[in-house]
């Protein structure tokens, strides 16, 4: 029974944990260093943003799993925070 409970409030915070990992690592970039030219500044943010939002999705498709729209939500703006890592990567490469 207690297990069960714990399950049921800790596993959507588990889940939001991840993607929200991601946008704290993405703002870290940011905070680290001299000022980022403001190209690589947006992707950043919009990065961040988008896993945040991606943390947000995931934590209510934890709680209500019927909702499919929060899982599609979800993966969409996972896959964009992905791209614009990836993207931020490259120009963090070229800028150096």
């Amino acid at each position: 029974m207690g297990w069960e409970i714990d399950k049921r409030f800790v596993e959507p915070i588990e889940n939001a944990s991840r993607p929200a990992t991601l946008a704290a690592l993405s703002l870290a970039v940011l905070s680290i260093g001299e000022e980022p030219p403001l190209g690589l500044k947006l992707v950043l943010l919009l990065g961040a943003i988008l896993f945040l939002l991606s943390a947000f999705f995931i934590f209510f498709y934890s709680i209500y799993p019927t909702k499919t729209k929060l899982w599609t939500f979800t993966a969409i703006t996972f896959l964009l925070g992905l791209v614009c890592s990836i993207l931020s990567s490259i120009l963090l490469l070229l800028l150096i």
